[in-house]
């Protein structure tokens, strides 16, 4: 039996295999992914160069500096988002807007922060926030209240997602917790917080933060509002 081996199997085995050409949406896709299993503290250029296989410079026919590469990532991230159809029913699609966007946000850690502390107005920005003010538009909304209804939303979507991603405790911590700390808050001094506290311990409330409570609670007094002025018109 030949022991040689077949030219195009030494051709296959000696080819590295084809990569992916570098490009502004692999550089930032690749951002994000570090993002993700690492945190953004472990984002750097020359990390996100290695990730890549390429040298550092490389990136820079693609990203003009790592702020852009950090604006790019929140727009990525911002396209995950569920934005709302214009027309039909206003409540409905914004409420799964804000869910959506919750979610997203608990999926990519490190966004939230990202989000409220810069100027984002990359294309998927400027799609989710102009649907947003048409779908309220469109439901009869002035374009003043519009912008005042979406702010209070995100408010409570970013307000709650930041909360929920550093609550020091895990949900099923809670009960013990309760017990832990129950003498510093004994009934004679703080009947209230006591109270609730045994309701934790005993299991008959979960003590767990509601998204959608709150969201609910802004929606509603949203529609009666948008009441009141349809019926001052």
């Amino acid at each position: 039996m030949s022991s040689k081996k077949s030219p195009a199997r030494a051709v296959r085995r000696g080819k590295p295999a084809r990569r992916a050409p570098l490009s502004r949406e692999r550089v930032l896709r690749a951002a994000v992914e570090l993002a993700d299993e690492e945190g953004l503290a472990a984002l750097s250029m020359r990390r996100l160069a290695q990730a890549l296989g390429v040298e550092a410079m490389s990136l820079y026919n693609h990203v003009t500096s790592k702020d852009d590469v950090l604006d790019g990532m929140v727009d990525l991230v911002v396209g995950e988002i569920e934005a709302p159809e214009v027309g039909g029913d206003w409540k409905a699609a914004i409420r799964r807007r804000a869910v959506s966007a919750h979610a997203v946000l608990l999926r990519h850690r490190w966004a939230s922060q990202l989000v409220v502390s810069c100027l984002n107005i990359g294309p998927a920005m400027r799609r989710y926030v102009d649907a947003t003010i048409g779908c309220l538009h469109a439901a009869g909304f002035s374009y003043a209240l519009a912008d005042r209804a979406w702010n209070a939303i995100d408010s409570h979507i970013y307000g709650f997602t930041l909360q929920a991603l550093n609550f020091p405790l895990a949900p099923g911590e809670y009960a013990a917790a309760a017990q832990q700390f129950l003498h510093l808050i004994p009934p004679e001094q703080y009947p209230h917080m006591h109270a609730l506290s045994r309701l934790v311990i005993d299991g008959k409330h979960d003590g767990l933060q509601d998204f959608t409570f709150g969201l609910d609670l802004l929606l509603d007094g949203l529609e009666r509002l948008l009441e009141r002025n349809k019926a001052a018109v």
